[in-house]
């Protein structure tokens, strides 16, 4: 790239080099800053939904089975009767979303990237009208802006690994809430466990994510690899029979966050701004599989207002990263406040708690045009949603 970059941006995960595609598409000069190797092989699988899922195929990123896989139905227990069905056909949809390798998904977008000359990989930040952080929710750079981090700490943590079953998963997503003893505490501690469809049609792999108190996952992470999976055995009452580990275990700490601002003039500088998008911008919580989602969908956003702005208007410009901040806050909140509410609601201990939630989620689950509206909002194919994930300069 012979030109100076019009737009920075800090950190190269999958949000970082997908939002960088996209304004490459745009005829924009980027510089992506690359992000440091993993330290360990990454067990997570991601939910895609079909917004996410046009985004990444219209960019060509989108990989193939058996690194993608269909999830045809989706199905949630409760901790005393109460139970969700989700089926795609019930929706009129081929799919309800896909689960998608981490790995092979940031391989295919490298790879993209080494091929877009409007792209330069760069090891350190460079100046630019517009710097975008991409950093993930540890971001040093929203720290050394100044940007504040309001943070919700949940008391759980969510451990994954990776596990082949004795039974295909059939394309089922599998999810329990429920509640286990934590070593030194008296009370028992809500926890959300979901086995997630990998290895394509008719794959016997699941990805594993098990949210439980802290002491429960110093507990989990102790155990043999066999002695762990006999507790998650008795944990999902044996839904796809015996199961063995296929990759190593990893925790982290589960918390709600977002950021004060989303943009800003950089300090101490002239015709320079920032904005952020992905982790780096909110933290949700797991359990409804949102996370990447959401990411994608600011990448999106901001490509979709930079490719709408008026002539005249520079990328540097505070009013136009406005209209991303605007558009973007909105969309996390309601799903930070359904997760949230999700989390805390199953978190509740008490037969009056049980009772009200079990029978919520019966009541949920025969209420017709209720279901199908929030089904497609999570699929992502209401229309603010596809506004949000088309980023096509207008005609």
């Amino acid at each position: 790239m012979a030109l100076p970059p019009d737009i920075c941006i800090r950190g190269a995960g999958i949000v970082g080099r997908t939002l960088a595609l996209l304004l490459a598409r745009e005829r924009l000069n980027v510089a992506l800053v690359a992000s440091p190797a993993p330290a360990h092989p990454d067990v997570r699988a991601y939910s895609l939904n079909g917004a996410a899922k046009e985004l990444l195929q219209d960019l060509r990123c989108w990989p193939d089975s058996p690194a993608v896989t269909p999830v045809h139905r989706m199905q949630v227990w409760g901790d005393h009767g109460g139970h969700l069905s989700f089926g795609a056909q019930e929706q009129g949809v081929g799919e309800l979303n896909w689960m998608v390798d981490v790995p092979v998904l940031e391989a295919r977008l490298a790879a993209a990237v080494q091929f877009q000359p409007q792209i330069e990989v760069v090891n350190a930040p460079v100046t630019a009208p517009l710097t975008v952080v991409c950093e993930g929710r540890a971001s040093q750079t929203r720290a050394d802006l100044g940007v504040g981090f309001d943070i919700s700490h949940y008391e759980q943590h969510a451990v994954a690994t990776r596990l082949v079953c004795e039974r295909p998963h059939e394309g089922i997503a599998r999810q329990w809430f429920g509640w286990s003893h934590a070593p030194g505490l008296s009370q028992p501690q809500a926890e959300i466990l979901a086995l997630l469809p990998l290895g394509g049609e008719g794959g016997r792999e699941v990805a594993l994510v098990w949210s439980v108190h802290p002491l429960r996952a110093q507990e989990l992470m102790a155990l043999p690899a066999e002695a762990f999976a006999t507790e998650l055995g008795q944990a999902c009452g044996l839904a796809l029979g015996m199961m063995t580990l296929s990759a190593e275990r990893a925790v982290w700490p589960l918390q709600l966050a977002r950021a004060q601002r989303w943009m800003g003039a950089m300090p101490g500088a002239t015709k320079q701004s920032f904005a952020l998008a992905g982790d780096a911008a909110h933290a949700l919580h797991p359990l409804a599989g949102q996370g990447l989602n959401v990411g994608l969908a600011d990448a999106a956003e901001l490509v979709r207002v930079i490719g709408a702005k008026e002539f005249w208007r520079p990328l540097h410009d505070l009013k136009l990263l406005r209209r991303y901040e605007r558009a973007r806050q909105a969309d996390v909140q309601a799903m930070g406040l359904v997760t949230d509410g999700l989390q805390r609601l199953f978190a509740q201990p008490g037969p009056i708690w049980q009772n009200l939630r079990n029978w919520g989620m019966r009541g949920f689950d025969r209420s017709g045009p209720i279901k199908h509206w929030m089904t497609q909002h999570a699929m992502g194919q209401t229309d603010d949603a596809h506004k949000a994930h088309g980023a096509k300069k207008p005609g």
